[in-house]
């Protein structure tokens, strides 16, 4: 019987392959700051780009959202209950989830609330990307670009 380590196995996957593996489509919900909301699927981590973001509309149009205009995507359960974020955006009391608890402020003026991993490896430098305060009903999790942010408090 002969043995391959993993490593062997990944290593001799041209590099291409190992990222096609690695992608999964998602269902989002866009809000955005001056237009109605769109939902579709983003491809992850692919469809986030330096200033804008990828999303396949259900009819299969590519639309490209710059960073600008989204206020937030929510990575949503189904697409039928709407924008359920807005209803439920801070903690009625302390998180007992690991991680920092941090509160954002819109250029709007607007603001929720959110539990960040405390993790360098998940840094991303478009967006923050927080837990939401009830994350077990519609919304598993969001991501704000920094251009919609106006501060970050922890």
């Amino acid at each position: 019987m002969i043995q391959y380590l993993r490593n062997c196995l990944e290593a001799a996957l041209p590099k291409n392959r190992r990222e096609v593996t690695s992608t999964a489509n998602k269902k989002v919900l866009i809000t955005r700051f001056e237009r109605d909301s769109i939902h579709g699927f983003v491809q992850t981590p692919g469809s986030f780009g330096t200033c804008s973001l990828d999303l396949l509309t259900p009819s299969g149009n590519l639309v490209k959202v710059p960073y600008t205009e989204i206020k937030a995507v929510c990575f949503v359960r189904d697409f039928e209950t709407g924008e359920s974020w807005r209803a439920q955006r801070s903690f009625a009391s302390r998180p007992k989830t690991p991680g920092l608890w941090i509160r954002l402020i819109f250029r709007d003026e607007d603001t929720t609330e959110g539990v960040k991993p405390n993790n360098w490896g998940l840094l991303n430098p478009s967006g923050v990307t927080p837990i939401p305060p009830y994350y077990t009903m519609q919304n598993h999790r969001l991501f704000v670009p920094r251009q919609a942010l106006r501060e970050v408090v922890v």
